[in-house]
Protein backbone atom coordinates (compact mmCIF):
# COMPACT_ATOMS: atom_id res chain seq x y z
CA UNK A 1 0.00 0.00 0.00
CA UNK A 2 1.59 3.20 -1.19
CA UNK A 3 2.19 5.60 1.88
CA UNK A 4 0.64 9.18 1.34
CA UNK A 5 4.45 11.00 1.16
CA UNK A 6 4.81 9.53 -1.64
CA UNK A 7 3.00 12.06 -3.53
CA UNK A 8 4.15 14.46 -1.89
CA UNK A 9 5.97 17.29 -3.51
CA UNK A 10 9.69 18.81 -2.51
CA UNK A 11 8.70 22.19 -2.64
CA UNK A 12 8.94 24.01 0.93
CA UNK A 13 6.52 26.47 2.91
CA UNK A 14 5.98 28.20 6.04
CA UNK A 15 4.63 25.43 8.06
CA UNK A 16 1.36 26.08 10.37
CA UNK A 17 2.50 25.69 13.93
CA UNK A 18 3.48 21.76 15.16
CA UNK A 19 1.71 22.21 18.73
CA UNK A 20 -1.63 22.99 17.52
CA UNK A 21 -1.59 22.20 14.05
CA UNK A 22 -4.64 23.91 11.51
CA UNK A 23 -7.48 21.30 11.17
CA UNK A 24 -9.57 21.25 8.12
CA UNK A 25 -12.77 19.18 7.25
CA UNK A 26 -12.02 17.57 3.57
CA UNK A 27 -15.04 16.59 1.73
CA UNK A 28 -15.06 14.27 -1.51
CA UNK A 29 -18.28 12.43 -2.44
CA UNK A 30 -17.89 9.11 -3.28
CA UNK A 31 -14.13 8.93 -2.22
CA UNK A 32 -11.84 7.61 -3.40
CA UNK A 33 -12.85 6.93 -6.63
CA UNK A 34 -11.66 6.13 -9.91
CA UNK A 35 -10.13 9.47 -10.66
CA UNK A 36 -9.37 10.61 -6.75
CA UNK A 37 -5.72 10.77 -7.17
CA UNK A 38 -5.51 14.54 -7.11
CA UNK A 39 -7.61 14.39 -3.56
CA UNK A 40 -4.65 12.34 -2.51
CA UNK A 41 -1.34 14.35 -3.39
CA UNK A 42 -3.49 17.44 -2.26
CA UNK A 43 -4.05 16.17 1.30
CA UNK A 44 -0.15 15.00 1.34
CA UNK A 45 0.67 18.33 0.16
CA UNK A 46 -1.49 20.12 3.54
CA UNK A 47 -0.23 17.55 5.65
CA UNK A 48 3.57 18.39 4.29
CA UNK A 49 2.36 22.00 5.51
CA UNK A 50 1.35 21.18 9.10
CA UNK A 51 -2.20 20.92 8.52
CA UNK A 52 -4.20 18.32 9.77
CA UNK A 53 -7.05 17.38 6.36
CA UNK A 54 -9.97 15.40 8.34
CA UNK A 55 -11.42 13.38 5.69
CA UNK A 56 -15.16 12.82 5.33
CA UNK A 57 -17.14 11.46 2.08
CA UNK A 58 -20.86 10.92 1.29
CA UNK A 59 -20.13 7.43 0.67
CA UNK A 60 -17.68 4.89 -0.40
CA UNK A 61 -17.26 4.78 -4.52
CA UNK A 62 -19.54 1.69 -5.69
CA UNK A 63 -17.83 -1.53 -6.56
CA UNK A 64 -15.34 -1.86 -9.46
CA UNK A 65 -14.49 1.77 -9.28
CA UNK A 66 -11.70 1.50 -6.47
CA UNK A 67 -8.50 0.68 -8.09
CA UNK A 68 -5.82 2.71 -5.74
CA UNK A 69 -3.06 0.94 -3.92
CA UNK A 70 -3.86 3.94 -1.41
CA UNK A 71 -7.23 2.99 -1.36
CA UNK A 72 -7.83 1.49 2.08
CA UNK A 73 -5.95 3.79 3.90
CA UNK A 74 -7.50 6.92 2.21
CA UNK A 75 -11.39 4.95 3.33
CA UNK A 76 -10.11 3.81 6.68
CA UNK A 77 -9.60 7.76 7.21
CA UNK A 78 -12.36 8.89 5.90
CA UNK A 79 -16.06 9.71 7.90
CA UNK A 80 -18.49 8.25 5.80
CA UNK A 81 -21.69 10.48 6.54
CA UNK A 82 -24.15 7.90 6.38
CA UNK A 83 -28.08 7.91 6.86
CA UNK A 84 -28.72 9.19 11.04
CA UNK A 85 -31.55 7.38 12.48
CA UNK A 86 -35.04 8.92 11.27
CA UNK A 87 -35.53 10.40 14.65
CA UNK A 88 -32.18 12.58 14.03
CA UNK A 89 -33.50 13.67 10.89
CA UNK A 90 -36.83 14.99 11.86
CA UNK A 91 -34.88 16.95 14.65
CA UNK A 92 -32.62 18.47 12.03
CA UNK A 93 -35.33 19.70 9.58
CA UNK A 94 -37.21 22.50 11.76
CA UNK A 95 -33.97 23.70 12.00
CA UNK A 96 -33.04 24.17 8.39
CA UNK A 97 -32.79 27.70 6.73
CA UNK A 98 -36.53 27.05 5.24
CA UNK A 99 -36.64 30.94 3.99
CA UNK A 100 -34.02 30.30 1.56
CA UNK A 101 -34.59 26.55 0.62
CA UNK A 102 -38.38 27.66 -0.51
CA UNK A 103 -36.74 30.44 -2.79
CA UNK A 104 -34.34 27.98 -4.27
CA UNK A 105 -37.22 25.54 -5.06
CA UNK A 106 -39.22 28.14 -6.32
CA UNK A 107 -36.76 28.83 -8.92
CA UNK A 108 -35.16 25.41 -9.45
CA UNK A 109 -38.60 22.89 -8.67
CA UNK A 110 -39.78 20.44 -6.28
CA UNK A 111 -36.09 18.34 -7.02
CA UNK A 112 -34.86 20.93 -4.18
CA UNK A 113 -36.97 19.61 -1.09
CA UNK A 114 -35.97 16.14 -1.87
CA UNK A 115 -32.04 17.02 -1.98
CA UNK A 116 -32.65 18.75 1.12
CA UNK A 117 -34.47 15.63 3.19
CA UNK A 118 -31.63 13.66 1.71
CA UNK A 119 -28.70 16.23 2.58
CA UNK A 120 -30.23 17.12 6.46
CA UNK A 121 -29.14 14.03 8.08
CA UNK A 122 -25.42 13.79 6.63
CA UNK A 123 -25.45 17.90 7.71
CA UNK A 124 -26.15 16.82 11.22
CA UNK A 125 -23.04 14.22 10.83
CA UNK A 126 -20.94 16.42 9.82
CA UNK A 127 -21.69 19.37 12.48
CA UNK A 128 -21.34 16.52 15.24
CA UNK A 129 -18.06 15.57 13.52
CA UNK A 130 -16.98 18.79 13.14
CA UNK A 131 -17.28 19.51 16.79
CA UNK A 132 -16.05 16.55 18.19
CA UNK A 133 -13.14 17.28 16.65
CA UNK A 134 -12.39 21.04 16.64
CA UNK A 135 -12.98 21.38 13.27
CA UNK A 136 -13.77 25.44 12.63
CA UNK A 137 -13.66 25.08 8.67
CA UNK A 138 -14.51 22.78 5.71
CA UNK A 139 -13.60 22.33 2.31
CA UNK A 140 -15.69 21.11 -0.16
CA UNK A 141 -14.57 19.34 -3.67
CA UNK A 142 -17.92 19.62 -5.35
CA UNK A 143 -21.15 21.73 -5.83
CA UNK A 144 -23.73 19.37 -5.78
CA UNK A 145 -24.89 17.71 -2.75
CA UNK A 146 -21.60 17.89 -1.02
CA UNK A 147 -22.03 21.70 -0.74
CA UNK A 148 -25.44 21.25 0.28
CA UNK A 149 -24.52 19.33 3.42
CA UNK A 150 -21.78 21.68 4.30
CA UNK A 151 -23.83 24.69 3.87
CA UNK A 152 -26.66 23.11 6.10
CA UNK A 153 -24.32 22.15 8.79
CA UNK A 154 -23.22 25.69 8.89
CA UNK A 155 -26.68 26.72 9.09
CA UNK A 156 -27.43 24.37 11.91
CA UNK A 157 -24.33 26.10 13.91
CA UNK A 158 -21.40 23.99 12.48
CA UNK A 159 -18.02 24.88 10.59
CA UNK A 160 -18.08 27.53 7.92
CA UNK A 161 -17.26 25.88 4.42
CA UNK A 162 -15.58 26.50 0.92
CA UNK A 163 -16.00 24.65 -2.33
CA UNK A 164 -14.21 24.26 -5.75
CA UNK A 165 -15.99 23.90 -8.70
CA UNK A 166 -14.36 21.69 -10.87
CA UNK A 167 -16.97 21.45 -14.20
CA UNK A 168 -19.41 23.39 -15.64
CA UNK A 169 -22.32 24.94 -13.03
CA UNK A 170 -25.06 22.85 -15.08
CA UNK A 171 -23.09 19.12 -13.56
CA UNK A 172 -23.85 19.92 -10.17
CA UNK A 173 -27.36 20.34 -9.66
CA UNK A 174 -29.86 22.71 -7.64
CA UNK A 175 -29.69 25.13 -5.62
CA UNK A 176 -26.79 26.87 -6.68
CA UNK A 177 -27.31 30.16 -5.51
CA UNK A 178 -27.65 28.90 -1.60
CA UNK A 179 -24.59 27.03 -1.91
CA UNK A 180 -22.04 29.98 -2.90
CA UNK A 181 -23.74 32.51 -1.27
CA UNK A 182 -23.09 31.31 2.21
CA UNK A 183 -19.57 29.70 1.32
CA UNK A 184 -16.65 31.66 2.45
CA UNK A 185 -14.42 31.28 -0.78
CA UNK A 186 -14.24 29.51 -3.31
CA UNK A 187 -11.84 27.91 -5.84
CA UNK A 188 -12.44 27.57 -9.61
CA UNK A 189 -10.12 25.56 -12.01
CA UNK A 190 -10.36 27.98 -14.93
CA UNK A 191 -11.18 31.25 -16.01
CA UNK A 192 -13.41 30.29 -18.48
CA UNK A 193 -15.90 28.45 -15.50
CA UNK A 194 -15.20 31.42 -13.19
CA UNK A 195 -16.42 33.93 -16.23
CA UNK A 196 -19.67 31.74 -16.32
CA UNK A 197 -20.28 32.00 -12.55
CA UNK A 198 -20.30 36.03 -12.85
CA UNK A 199 -22.40 36.14 -15.71
CA UNK A 200 -24.84 33.15 -14.11
CA UNK A 201 -25.08 34.77 -10.17
CA UNK A 202 -23.10 37.45 -9.74
CA UNK A 203 -25.11 38.33 -6.64
CA UNK A 204 -24.70 34.85 -5.04
CA UNK A 205 -20.73 34.69 -4.78
CA UNK A 206 -18.57 34.69 -2.11
CA UNK A 207 -16.55 37.63 -1.56
CA UNK A 208 -13.53 35.82 -2.38
CA UNK A 209 -13.10 33.71 -5.98
CA UNK A 210 -9.74 32.15 -6.29
CA UNK A 211 -8.37 31.07 -9.88
CA UNK A 212 -6.95 27.27 -8.70
CA UNK A 213 -6.40 24.52 -11.38
CA UNK A 214 -5.86 21.26 -10.09
CA UNK A 215 -2.10 20.07 -10.01
CA UNK A 216 -0.03 16.90 -10.33
CA UNK A 217 3.09 16.20 -8.72
CA UNK A 218 5.94 16.92 -10.65
CA UNK A 219 8.26 14.96 -8.60
CA UNK A 220 6.47 11.47 -8.86
CA UNK A 221 4.71 12.27 -12.64
CA UNK A 222 8.21 12.61 -14.74
CA UNK A 223 10.44 10.66 -17.03
CA UNK A 224 13.41 8.50 -15.86
CA UNK A 225 15.02 8.64 -19.05
CA UNK A 226 14.70 10.49 -22.26
CA UNK A 227 11.39 10.67 -24.26
CA UNK A 228 12.17 8.67 -27.52
CA UNK A 229 10.06 9.42 -30.66
CA UNK A 230 8.48 6.37 -32.34
CA UNK A 231 10.94 4.77 -34.72
CA UNK A 232 10.36 3.66 -37.77
CA UNK A 233 9.23 0.65 -38.17
CA UNK A 234 8.10 0.54 -34.55
CA UNK A 235 4.56 0.22 -33.55
CA UNK A 236 3.05 3.84 -31.88
CA UNK A 237 1.61 3.52 -28.64
CA UNK A 238 -1.07 5.75 -27.92
CA UNK A 239 -2.21 6.11 -23.89
CA UNK A 240 -5.19 6.91 -23.05
CA UNK A 241 -6.66 8.05 -19.70
CA UNK A 242 -10.37 8.72 -18.42
CA UNK A 243 -13.79 7.42 -17.01
CA UNK A 244 -15.61 5.48 -19.66
CA UNK A 245 -18.59 7.53 -20.81
CA UNK A 246 -19.11 9.34 -24.26
CA UNK A 247 -18.23 12.41 -23.29
CA UNK A 248 -14.89 11.23 -22.96
CA UNK A 249 -14.68 10.57 -26.67
CA UNK A 250 -12.66 7.28 -26.24
CA UNK A 251 -15.11 6.13 -29.55
CA UNK A 252 -13.77 8.60 -31.30
CA UNK A 253 -10.05 7.65 -30.54
CA UNK A 254 -10.48 4.90 -31.44
CA UNK A 255 -12.17 5.71 -34.97
CA UNK A 256 -9.41 7.50 -35.61
CA UNK A 257 -6.80 4.16 -34.49
CA UNK A 258 -9.14 2.63 -37.00
CA UNK A 259 -8.26 4.88 -39.96
CA UNK A 260 -4.47 5.02 -39.35
CA UNK A 261 -4.41 1.08 -39.13
CA UNK A 262 -5.89 1.52 -42.51
CA UNK A 263 -3.31 3.86 -44.17
CA UNK A 264 -0.87 1.38 -43.08
CA UNK A 265 0.35 2.81 -39.49
CA UNK A 266 1.33 0.37 -36.63
CA UNK A 267 -0.42 1.85 -34.18
CA UNK A 268 -1.77 0.10 -30.46
CA UNK A 269 -4.23 2.20 -27.93
CA UNK A 270 -4.41 1.67 -24.45
CA UNK A 271 -6.92 3.45 -22.73
CA UNK A 272 -7.53 3.33 -18.88
CA UNK A 273 -10.45 3.95 -16.94
CA UNK A 274 -14.39 2.24 -16.21
CA UNK A 275 -17.57 2.95 -16.37
CA UNK A 276 -20.05 4.58 -13.63
CA UNK A 277 -21.67 1.28 -13.10
CA UNK A 278 -17.91 -0.80 -12.67
CA UNK A 279 -17.63 -1.83 -15.80
CA UNK A 280 -21.23 -2.81 -17.22
CA UNK A 281 -22.40 0.69 -18.42
CA UNK A 282 -21.03 2.57 -21.57
CA UNK A 283 -17.47 0.11 -21.06
CA UNK A 284 -19.52 -2.74 -22.84
CA UNK A 285 -20.38 -0.20 -25.73
CA UNK A 286 -17.03 0.54 -26.15
CA UNK A 287 -16.09 -3.40 -26.38
CA UNK A 288 -18.69 -3.50 -28.97
CA UNK A 289 -17.23 -0.39 -31.43
CA UNK A 290 -13.97 -2.65 -30.74
CA UNK A 291 -14.87 -6.03 -32.13
CA UNK A 292 -17.54 -4.38 -34.73
CA UNK A 293 -14.27 -2.86 -36.29
CA UNK A 294 -11.69 -5.62 -35.66
CA UNK A 295 -9.53 -3.77 -33.13
CA UNK A 296 -9.20 -6.72 -30.93
CA UNK A 297 -5.49 -7.22 -31.60
CA UNK A 298 -5.17 -3.29 -31.59
CA UNK A 299 -7.48 -1.90 -29.00
CA UNK A 300 -7.14 -2.55 -24.92
CA UNK A 301 -9.39 -1.61 -22.12
CA UNK A 302 -7.57 -1.69 -19.27
CA UNK A 303 -10.26 -0.95 -16.54
CA UNK A 304 -9.49 1.28 -13.34
CA UNK A 305 -6.38 0.99 -12.57
CA UNK A 306 -3.71 2.52 -9.99
CA UNK A 307 -1.55 5.75 -10.39
CA UNK A 308 1.60 3.80 -10.26
CA UNK A 309 0.46 2.23 -13.34
CA UNK A 310 -1.03 4.98 -15.25
CA UNK A 311 3.00 6.53 -15.10
CA UNK A 312 4.19 3.19 -16.03
CA UNK A 313 1.76 3.48 -19.13
CA UNK A 314 2.58 7.35 -19.78
CA UNK A 315 6.30 6.20 -19.37
CA UNK A 316 5.90 3.64 -22.44
CA UNK A 317 3.72 5.53 -24.71
CA UNK A 318 4.85 7.21 -27.72
CA UNK A 319 1.90 9.53 -27.52
CA UNK A 320 -1.20 10.31 -24.99
CA UNK A 321 -4.38 11.20 -26.38
CA UNK A 322 -7.55 12.40 -24.53
CA UNK A 323 -10.74 13.34 -27.02
CA UNK A 324 -13.45 14.93 -24.30
CA UNK A 325 -16.65 16.44 -25.68
CA UNK A 326 -16.70 18.34 -22.72
CA UNK A 327 -13.23 18.82 -20.49
CA UNK A 328 -13.15 21.10 -17.80
CA UNK A 329 -9.61 21.14 -17.44
CA UNK A 330 -8.09 17.63 -16.76
CA UNK A 331 -5.46 15.58 -14.46
CA UNK A 332 -4.89 12.96 -16.94
CA UNK A 333 -3.29 15.59 -19.79
CA UNK A 334 -1.94 16.99 -16.59
CA UNK A 335 -0.08 13.82 -15.71
CA UNK A 336 0.57 12.83 -19.38
CA UNK A 337 2.28 16.15 -20.18
CA UNK A 338 4.47 16.21 -16.49
CA UNK A 339 5.55 12.82 -17.78
CA UNK A 340 7.07 14.19 -21.02
CA UNK A 341 4.39 12.75 -23.19
CA UNK A 342 3.36 14.09 -26.15
CA UNK A 343 0.14 14.94 -25.96
CA UNK A 344 -3.21 15.66 -27.90
CA UNK A 345 -6.12 16.99 -26.16
CA UNK A 346 -9.46 19.29 -27.95
CA UNK A 347 -10.66 22.56 -28.07
CA UNK A 348 -13.00 22.05 -25.49
CA UNK A 349 -14.28 23.63 -22.26
CA UNK A 350 -10.76 24.47 -19.97
CA UNK A 351 -8.42 22.58 -22.04
CA UNK A 352 -6.82 25.39 -24.27
CA UNK A 353 -6.30 27.26 -20.93
CA UNK A 354 -3.83 23.82 -20.20
CA UNK A 355 -2.81 23.04 -23.93
CA UNK A 356 -1.21 25.93 -26.26
CA UNK A 357 -1.28 24.69 -29.60
CA UNK A 358 1.85 23.68 -30.71
CA UNK A 359 3.57 24.31 -27.31
CA UNK A 360 2.30 21.89 -24.50
CA UNK A 361 0.86 19.68 -26.82
CA UNK A 362 -1.92 19.43 -30.25
CA UNK A 363 -5.15 20.88 -30.16
CA UNK A 364 -8.24 19.16 -32.75
CA UNK A 365 -11.79 20.01 -32.39
CA UNK A 366 -14.05 17.69 -30.78
CA UNK A 367 -15.73 14.58 -32.41
CA UNK A 368 -13.68 14.68 -35.23
CA UNK A 369 -11.57 11.11 -35.65
CA UNK A 370 -10.32 11.99 -38.86
CA UNK A 371 -8.51 15.50 -37.17
CA UNK A 372 -7.94 13.41 -34.23
CA UNK A 373 -5.35 10.93 -36.67
CA UNK A 374 -3.97 13.39 -38.96
CA UNK A 375 -2.52 14.78 -35.14
CA UNK A 376 -1.27 11.73 -34.11
CA UNK A 377 0.48 11.08 -37.97
CA UNK A 378 2.17 14.55 -37.57
CA UNK A 379 3.47 13.89 -34.09
CA UNK A 380 4.48 10.26 -35.23
CA UNK A 381 6.18 11.42 -38.57
CA UNK A 382 7.88 14.53 -36.36
CA UNK A 383 10.10 13.67 -33.74
CA UNK A 384 11.85 17.05 -33.69
CA UNK A 385 8.13 17.97 -32.61
CA UNK A 386 7.66 15.28 -30.23
CA UNK A 387 10.42 16.65 -28.41
CA UNK A 388 9.64 20.29 -29.10
CA UNK A 389 6.29 19.13 -27.08
CA UNK A 390 8.10 16.80 -23.95
CA UNK A 391 10.01 19.22 -23.11
CA UNK A 392 8.20 22.42 -23.08
CA UNK A 393 4.93 20.48 -22.06
CA UNK A 394 7.13 19.72 -18.54
CA UNK A 395 8.26 22.86 -17.99
CA UNK A 396 5.05 24.55 -17.88
CA UNK A 397 3.37 21.86 -15.53
CA UNK A 398 6.41 21.99 -13.31
CA UNK A 399 5.95 26.08 -13.44
CA UNK A 400 1.90 26.64 -12.95
CA UNK A 401 0.53 23.00 -12.39
CA UNK A 402 2.11 21.51 -9.29
CA UNK A 403 -0.06 19.67 -7.04
CA UNK A 404 1.15 21.96 -4.04
CA UNK A 405 0.09 25.13 -5.27
CA UNK A 406 -3.85 24.04 -4.60
CA UNK A 407 -2.97 22.73 -0.97
CA UNK A 408 -1.50 26.01 -0.22
CA UNK A 409 -4.53 27.91 -1.49
CA UNK A 410 -6.45 26.15 0.64
CA UNK A 411 -5.07 26.63 4.08
CA UNK A 412 -4.13 30.27 2.94
CA UNK A 413 -7.84 31.27 2.50
CA UNK A 414 -9.19 29.03 5.29
CA UNK A 415 -6.34 30.61 7.83
CA UNK A 416 -8.51 34.16 6.62
CA UNK A 417 -11.95 32.73 7.10
CA UNK A 418 -10.96 31.79 10.95
CA UNK A 419 -9.31 34.86 11.28
CA UNK A 420 -12.67 36.91 10.56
Amino acid sequence: MAPVSQFVSHSVSQPVSKSEPLKIGYLVPQFPGQTHIFFWREIAEMEARGTMPVLFSTRPPPPGLISHAWTEEAMARTTYLGKLAPLDVLATLPRLPWGEIAVEARRDGKAVIKDTLICAGAALALKRACKAQGIDHVHVHSCARGAMIAAFAKALGGPTYSITLHGPLSDYGLAQPFKWRNAAFATVITRKLIAEMEAAQPNDLPSRMILRPMGVNTDVFKRVAPYAPVAKEEILRIFACGRLNIVKGHQDLISAVKRLLNRGRKVSLEIAGQDDDGGSGYRLELDALIAREGLGDHVTLLGAIDADLVRVKLLEAHIFALASWHEPLGVAYMEAIACGVPTIGTQSGGVPELITDGVEGLLVPPKDPETLAQAIARIADDPELAHTLSTTGRERMVREFSAHLGAETIIKETLKTLAG
